[in-house]
């Protein structure tokens, strides 16, 4: 129902109810027909679903079995590792899991505990969730709205509404009923659940309590929102149900080999042949799998949380830092993200003077200006203190900085000048008096509209002189006003009168002598032109989406050069007015949308999200939480609600647009790192099973035994694939278009890359084994095949590291973990050469100096190969 059309007497006989309230027995039948003021808890998963869940990944499986078969043939310590891995992997899986639905739990607790209402004809204090329809709450200033409502009672009222509006200041209430359609953040006579009264009183009949107020749409579309999985997740997750079923394939073929020439071999015994094929085909499938991809991608992303946490970004869900990698939109709030939110004087206007900021000394100021700064700071009842901390109305606060700024302290005028008394701010006046005695005379000062002020003076005052206020000077006025206005500035004007006695009443505030105007804006953060910049040049579209007005936003957009021109600018009720195909025709020409409701900011992420786009949401309030959850990643800032946090992936600390911009910044490169340990891991695996399948095409001997297949896996996987994870940030990340979300991990380059590398490998291990064969044992074949294995992986993390600039061009000695674990590796691969060891590796004593130098060489000149091609041959 659209009762703010409607007068409160209106509503009042609609809803049965009365001035004096409902009485007990009609409350009984109303409980019974609404139910409770409260907000439904959703059902949630248990700890132990949501754990069984993380098990269900195909590649998971094939590991698990894999695991299984190794302790039933006696293995230990790799099945130990596997299980390690994949218990971390759910436990983080599961708490990031729980702490996704938190949001509707905090917007719960944000109902007001007890509230107070008129009942039987007398007031009593009841349990917020006792509420009901055609319940009548008396209002007071600090009371948290326990219901949606219309006033019936407004006495100088104002709400603040951010957590449903995002906008910063207070709004007017009144009681008087709307004539046309308004969106939620203009229905002056209406207040809403979840919202705080910042001052005055008044009586609110209750229209929707519980799941049916604005508060419990939100919630509403908190639930629906659906969850998203990021780009990675999903080539993951499309990839290990592919990768599964090649490597089972691969493993049957190998072992179907081995088996088919142990029975042609005429052997006798077949039981421990056979045993042996067994586990070999085995770990080939350990070895192919890459079991430590998945804990590599959360060491990964969790080393790119600390550094966004360095740059005022906490992540939430460690999926987060690869999306913010892959955003091509960022649907970012106004007030505080793109702004300084604080209301700042940029101008001023001085009738027959010049429109700009006074000067820094007050000394020469003119007579006009010093009166006016007398009124900007007396009529005033705000405060700010040494370290920048304030209180009172922003727009004061505003006036009181700036004449500190020009070098007037504001508390120095008050105890010069003292108040004799005062005529308080009221919406319905639009003014604040004070009166002072200033140079011997009593003088009623006024700070107001400037519609409001011009209508009550007769004169202006003008170069010293005080003159009849005429039509064209009035003209004059006006045309100024709105010069300020069509800038988005939010004006003030000043005037004052000479009184005879300090009691004043309202009627005494005409006749006024004008003395000037202020003119305030909440300035973009000087940050944010740079970021702004950077975002579009990374090919990622900023769309402010904000619930201040259109034209507010519209200039500010213009200032940053979000808007440009032939851009467009709609409001929440323009939007509502297009059809789906109207607004996807054009989604990408609209840079601003002002004065939103939930509904529309989630229907633009889902918009954006139809074009196949990842987007970023920022926002604060409660009313953003179900966008923030539908959206590919919802930023949430510092200082907003409870609810808008949990239902995010990120949490700005310093709210502001430059971070999200340099978050960008590390997931494209967390990304980046990421396939580069991804293409380091497939192209190891990849070598390997080349010269497996080359030599069991030839009947060669089997170029490495089970055990050290399982030991290059260990050695090679881990520590320098997440030495990769830790690459800086390649020169030209930021200059980058955003990646199609639809590529797979392995497209383009990256494909390319594992092929080369993989093959190169490959060829390297099977002319090793074909030296050994050749000119030396079986047995000796098979240690220079693992040694040019092993020794060809680990030397790859220096070419890894970048697929277009070589290990010196990208600074040798920069990542420092490279380093530490190819020293790791090597060391490791030494100790398999010792005495008594090297025996339990397959490493005969006649592997010697020189066998050892042929498997170096030929795994040395993979690399340079590798690095020589980025010159030669660059990848396209």
């Amino acid at each position: 129902m659209d009762y703010y059309k409607q007068t409160s007497e209106d509503v009042i006989s609609e809803l049965n109810s009365s001035s004096d309230g409902l009485n007990s027995e009609e409350v009984s039948k109303r409980r019974e027909t609404y139910g409770l003021n409260e907000i439904a808890q959703k059902d949630q998963r248990s700890i132990f679903s949501l754990f069984v869940e993380s098990f269900k990944d195909p590649m998971v499986i094939v590991l698990l079995i894999v695991a299984i078969i190794q302790i039933l043939i006696g293995e230990q310590l790799e099945p130990l590792i596997i299980f390690t891995v994949l218990i971390l992997n759910s436990i983080l899986s599961v708490v990031q899991t729980k702490k996704a639905e938190d949001s509707l739990e905090s917007l719960r607790k944000m109902a007001s505990p007890n509230a107070t209402v008129l009942r039987d004809g007398k007031t009593q204090s009841i349990d917020a969730k006792d509420i009901t329809v055609g319940d009548i709450i008396i209002l007071e200033a600090g009371d948290n709205i326990p219901a949606d409502g219309r006033l019936i009672e407004a006495e100088s009222l104002q709400v603040q509404e951010g957590s449903l509006t995002g906008e910063s200041v207070s709004s007017d209430k009144k009681t008087t009923p709307l004539t046309e359609d308004t969106p939620l953040a203009d229905r002056i006579n209406m207040v809403y659940s979840g919202t705080l009264v910042t001052y005055g009183r008044g009586r609110l009949l209750v229209t929707e309590i519980g799941e049916t107020t604005e508060m419990g749409k939100v919630a509403q579309l908190i639930q629906s929102a659906s969850h998203k999985q990021t780009p990675l997740q999903r080539k993951l997750d499309h990839f290990s149900k592919k990768l599964g079923w090649a490597i089972l394939l691969l493993s049957v073929l190998i072992f179907a080999i081995q088996a088919g020439r142990i029975f042609l071999g005429n052997t006798e015994d077949v039981t421990v042949p056979l045993l042996n094929a067994f586990m070999f085909a085995v770990a080939v499938a350990v070895a192919a799998i890459p079991e430590a991809l998945q804990s590599i991608v959360t060491i990964v992303l969790s080393v790119g949380t600390n550094k966004m946490a360095k740059q005022h970004a906490i992540i939430r869900q460690l999926p987060a830092v690869e999306t913010l990698g892959s955003t091509s939109v960022i649907c970012t709030d106004k007030t505080g993200t793109l702004t300084q939110n604080k209301m700042t004087v940029v101008d001023s206007y001085i009738p027959n003077g010049a429109s700009n900021l006074f000067s820094g000394d007050p000394q020469k100021w003119t007579e006009s200006e010093q009166i006016l700064m007398q009124i900007a700071t007396l009529t005033n009842d705000s405060t700010l203190n040494d370290e920048g901390d304030s209180s009172g109305d922003p727009t004061e606060v505003a006036l009181i900085a700036y004449s500190n700024k020009q070098s007037l302290p504001y508390d120095q005028v008050r105890k010069t000048y003292p108040r004799l008394s005062e005529l308080p701010f009221d919406s319905s006046r639009k003014r604040m008096s004070t009166v002072h005695e200033i140079d011997g005379e009593k003088r009623l000062l006024v700070k107001g509209g400037p519609d409001v002020i011009f209508s009550l003076c007769s004169k202006i005052k003008m170069n010293g002189d005080i003159v009849y206020l005429t039509d064209e000077l009035q003209k004059e006025l006006v045309d100024q006003n709105e010069r300020f206005s069509d800038q988005a500035m939010r004006v003030l004007a000043f005037a004052y009168k000479p009184v005879e006695t300090d009691d004043v009443s309202i009627e005494d505030e005409n006749d006024l002598i004008f003395v000037g105007l202020l003119a305030m804006i909440d300035p973009p953060r000087q940050e944010v032109y740079h970021a702004v910049e950077d975002a579009t040049r990374a090919g990622i579209k900023t769309v402010m989406i904000t619930g201040d007005h259109k034209t507010t936003a519209r200039a500010i957009a213009r200032d940053l050069n979000i808007s440009s021109e032939g851009d467009l600018a709609f409001t929440g009720q323009e939007l509502d007015a297009l059809s789906e195909e109207e607004l996807m025709e054009n989604l990408e020409k609209i840079t601003v949308y002002a004065r939103v409701t939930p509904e529309n900011k989630i229907r633009i992420v889902k918009a954006w999200q139809n074009k196949k786009q990842i987007t970023a949401m920022t926002g604060d309030g409660v009313n953003d939480a179900p966008a923030l959850k539908q959206a590919d990643i919802g930023i949430a800032m510092g200082s907003g609600t409870d609810v808008s946090k949990d239902a995010s992936a990120m949490i700005l600390t310093d709210d502001n647009f430059v971070s999200i911009v340099k978050a960008v910044s590390v997931g494209r490169t967390i990304y980046s790192n990421i396939k580069k340990a991804t293409a380091y891991l497939f192209s190891g695996n990849l070598g390997a099973v080349i010269a497996i399948l080359f030599a069991l095409i030839m009947n060669w001997v089997s170029p490495f035994t089970a055990l050290q297949l399982l030991f290059i896996n260990l050695v090679n996987d881990s520590l320098p694939a997440i030495a990769l994870g830790l690459e800086p940030e390649e020169p030209n990340v930021m200059s980058q278009k955003p990646r199609d979300p639809d590529e797979t991990i392995f497209s383009g380059q990256t494909l390319q890359t594992v092929i080369f590398r993989g093959s190169l490998i490959g060829i390297a291990v099977i002319i090793s084994q074909f030296i050994g064969l050749q000119y030396y044992t079986a047995e000796i074949s098979i240690a220079m095949a693992f040694t040019t294995l092993i020794l060809a992986r680990t030397l790859q993390v220096f070419p890894a590291r970048s697929i277009t600039q070589t290990s010196f061009e990208a600074g040798f000695l920069k990542n420092k973990f490279v380093i530490l674990a190819f020293v790791f590796c090597l060391g490791l691969y030494g100790v398999t050469l010792l005495p008594g060891i090297r025996g339990v590796f397959s490493i005969p004593a006649t592997f010697g100096l020189v066998q050892w130098a042929i498997a170096a060489g030929l795994a040395l000149s993979t690399t340079i190969i590798m690095e020589l091609r980025k010159k030669l041959l660059p990848f396209k």
